[in-house]
């Protein structure tokens, strides 16, 4: 498999943990969202991802962009260890929260978002990060044991991590979230949230490394 990704992306690092969770080996291509006015934008990488995003995997003689589509197909094709819950209504409510970020919040604080704002990215980004967040704590104080559905690492933790990392990026404070931050601290601990992290990635700068 081959992996196009970009260091600090929120959605090639869900990705990112997938693999790592089930085991799968793969070679990864950094696709710099910022440098050449943006690496996204050329035409070779266009034929792959028409969108001109970040995360996009070649597996299986297949090309697969969007995050949650590319995690489906992994949960598909490698079951173990799950990242959907047997359970239907847990499986309802890992959905509902991975959704949540996916749509709800991290969109919102895409680099072709904050480059249409303008000045006002950092208000921009905190305003939906904020609201965003109000609404997650109240659902995981429902839906949480250990992490965010019950006490298995599941699909919705994986989007979880990476929009706190977002959010801490764009100084959020992250006091009135107890509940989001303690599951985020106990992800952070599992070796493939560990080596996935954009500090350890290929392709993050010398300063930024861990």
């Amino acid at each position: 498999p081959i992996l196009y990704s970009y260091f600090r992306s929120s959605c090639s690092w869900r990705v990112r943990i997938a693999l790592a969770l089930k085991g799968i080996a793969y070679n990864q291509v950094p696709v710099n969202l910022l440098k050449d006015g943006g690496q996204q934008h050329s035409a070779e990488y266009k034929t792959l991802n028409p969108m001109q995003q970040v995360p996009t995997l070649k597996i299986d003689g297949i090309t697969i962009s969007q995050s949650l589509a590319i995690i489906h197909y992994l949960e598909e094709t490698q079951p173990n260890p799950r990242l959907l819950p047997q359970d239907l209504k847990k499986r309802a409510q890992v959905r509902m929260i991975s959704d949540h970020i996916v749509s709800g919040i991290q969109p919102l604080q895409n680099v072709s978002v904050l480059e249409r704002v303008g000045e006002k990215k950092m208000e921009w980004a905190q305003h939906y990060i904020k609201s965003g967040f109000q609404a997650l704590e109240q659902i995981l104080q429902h839906t949480a044991g250990r992490y965010c559905v019950g006490d298995e690492v599941s699909m919705a933790d994986l989007c979880l991590v990476p929009q706190v990392f977002n959010a801490e990026r764009y100084k959020v404070d992250l006091a009135p979230y107890p509940t989001i931050m303690r599951i985020n601290k106990a992800l952070l601990e599992l070796e493939a949230f560990k080596v996935s992290h954009p500090a350890r990635q290929p392709d993050t700068p010398a300063e930024l490394r861990t």
